[in-house]
């Protein structure tokens, strides 16, 4: 049987995502929380607000990094930018 690919997914900002590649997931035991880290570009759609995404933009590196308040977060984004620590796992 032939699988079908996915590879443009519709944001929770409101804005559809062209899937690059999986980066990895990382798992907050005491929160029973999961992300799924993936690369992707921007194809189309309207940024906004909603429950899972408080604040929305596009921004360079740097300034997310001054951004993103939880320093987890931080951690996750740098190393799905770092090609050597793909994929990953990390628990928390």
């Amino acid at each position: 049987m032939k699988h079908a690919v996915v590879r443009e997914v519709k944001e929770e900002t409101g804005v559809n995502i062209d899937i690059i590649e999986f980066c990895g997931v990382s798992q907050d035991l005491k929160r029973n929380i999961c992300n799924m880290w993936w690369l992707g570009t921007p194809i189309n759609g309207s940024l906004k607000v909603s429950k899972e995404s408080l604040e929305v933009g596009f921004f360079s590196i740097e300034v997310a990094l001054k951004l993103i308040r939880n320093d987890d977060f931080k951690e996750e984004l740098l190393i799905c930018l770092d090609k050597d620590k793909q994929p990953f796992f990390i628990t928390l």
